[in-house]
């Protein structure tokens, strides 16, 4: 059976685990039209690499490549689940959790 649908060579892949995220209803928070930076970051004059949106309370905080790894720290203090990525054209966000990744935007939030 062929992987692709169209039956010829392509890169197409075909996945049979999906793996769900259980904590969808805590997403309340879109990304803002701008975004600063790091909260905590700004605040202690730190660097960081990528910026995180907390689905949960809207806090923006860096990543895990980044020297202070708030978004994790926040994770870890709070227990909200899931974060998005705040850079632009990028639009996974990711359950700490269920360990997955997954797109669930706002609808305004397509563009960003």
């Amino acid at each position: 059976m062929p992987l692709c649908s169209t039956g010829g060579d392509c890169t197409c892949v075909r996945f049979d685990v999906v793996a769900s995220c259980s904590h969808l209803e805590t997403i309340h928070f879109e990304l803002p039209e701008q975004v600063a930076g790091c909260e905590e970051c700004m605040r202690i004059g730190a660097s960081w690499v990528h910026l995180r949106l907390c689905r949960e309370c809207g806090k923006v905080s860096c990543c895990d490549d980044s020297p202070n790894r708030h978004a994790t720290e926040h994770f870890h203090e709070t227990n909200h689940a899931i974060i998005r990525s705040a850079e632009p054209g990028e639009q996974w966000s990711w359950c700490y959790v269920d360990q997955v990744a997954f797109i669930a935007d706002f609808p305004t939030e397509k563009d960003r």
